[in-house]
């Protein structure tokens, strides 16, 4: 790919000095509030123009939290090639940027309005992480078959006539368990903005395991999948 030159790479290159300015902002921040005028201060730029590059403060954070993910992919891999531990892995790191989750969790409710500019970003992300995730917990589930345990082992094996429509029915309730635990990770970290004891990694580890009716064993001692 051709690389900006001229004004458009000094643009790109001043939209990133904002960015990187406000992850810095926000990993600070911890609970305190974060301004355009923080941000502002730490590239030597107005208010003004800094919201000059983006259009608008709501547009900026937005570019904000898509710049957290990639890197979080940098660190991590792309979310299609993460674990389920990766993941529970940066949903425990979270816990080290405060101000990063209650960005996360404000703009999230703010961006159902249609019009909101971060409405497109949390819609593909939540399709994107709903489906990544119900393929881990599809390939997750408890296998049932001729060697499973339980006195009904044999009659629930994969030679079954209807072993097609079990499978099916596996899907649906993977991508069933995928939206409720999105839902419940979503939902901790505004717990844990208000109680920062909350474990949310170990605790959605131990739901994927109720989900799935899995055997918990102690708290945090073995992945979700």
């Amino acid at each position: 790919m051709t690389k900006p030159r001229g004004p458009y790479a000094k643009t790109s290159a001043k939209r990133r000095q904002i960015i990187d300015a406000a992850l810095a902002a926000y990993a600070e921040a911890g609970s305190r509030k974060v301004s355009v005028r923080d941000i502002a201060q730490r590239v030597g730029m107005t208010d003004a123009g800094v919201l000059h590059h983006f259009g608008g403060r709501e547009a900026l954070l937005t570019a904000v939290l898509a710049a957290r993910d990639e890197a979080a992919a940098e660190r991590y891999g792309a979310l299609e090639e993460r674990s389920a531990e990766e993941n529970l892995s940066i949903l425990a790191a979270n816990a080290s940027t405060p101000g990063l989750v209650k960005l996360f969790v404000d703009l999230a409710a703010a961006a159902a309005e249609p019009e909101h500019p971060a409405h497109d970003y949390f819609g593909d992300r939540y399709d994107r992480h709903r489906r990544q995730l119900a393929a881990q917990l599809a390939g997750a589930a408890p296998a049932v078959g001729p060697d499973a345990e339980g006195p009904d082992a044999e009659a629930v094996g994969s030679e079954r006539p209807d072993a097609e429509g079990a499978g099916a029915e596996a899907q649906e309730r993977a991508a069933w368990a995928a939206r409720i635990l999105i839902a419940a990770a979503d939902g901790l970290q505004l717990q844990w903005l208000l109680d920062p004891r909350i474990d949310m990694a170990d605790d959605i580890r131990r739901l994927a395991d109720a989900l799935l009716d899995r055997p918990a064993g102690r708290p945090g001692d073995r992945p979700v999948s």
